[in-house]
């Protein structure tokens, strides 16, 4: 199929995107304490993700 391995490819760099924001964000807070908005922006990074990769299965 055209396009699948490019669709592919998107949803891998968006899963790594979303593991090194989760990163981020834990180190972020075990540095200098939660912050909100911090774990918000996860959350809808995560769901975008998720979003990309139910669209392109």
């Amino acid at each position: 199929m055209p396009g699948s391995a490019n669709g592919s490819t998107q949803v891998k760099t968006m899963g790594a995107l979303t593991i090194g924001a989760l990163v981020a964000v834990t180190a972020y807070t075990v540095a200098l304490g939660s912050n909100g908005w911090l774990w918000f922006g996860w959350v809808v990074l995560g769901v975008i993700t998720l979003g990309i990769a139910a669209t392109r299965s």
